[in-house]
């Protein structure tokens, strides 16, 4: 069984061709590591990456969209919120206030 660093320096010639792609298309942010977290925890989270073939691997990460990838971000800052925490509890009564009649 590989370790999860020979995996990623398996895959990381499809992962930086896959990160030059999104930047060509203006998503600049994107890094390796942040795809190779999505394939882990999202597009491979009920396989064992262990027992999975480089061949199948470097296909999932070619065909991962930018928008799969921006929207399973834009869920898991979803998630990590907490939004009745006290730093957001102003802004929380701010936005359930009655607004006053003119």
């Amino acid at each position: 069984m590989l370790k999860f660093t020979d995996q990623y320096d398996m895959v990381l010639p499809a992962l930086e061709s896959k990160v030059e792609e999104f930047h060509y298309f203006g998503y600049d942010t994107f890094t390796p590591e942040d795809l190779w977290q999505y394939c882990l925890k999202k597009k491979w989270r009920k396989k064992d990456i262990g027992d999975m073939r480089l061949y199948e691997m470097v296909g999932g990460i070619m065909e991962m969209t930018a928008s799969d990838f921006v929207a399973y971000h834009q869920i898991e800052g979803l998630k990590g919120d907490n939004w009745f925490s006290d730093s957001k509890n102003f802004d929380l009564e701010e936005l359930l206030r009655p607004s006053a009649k003119k």
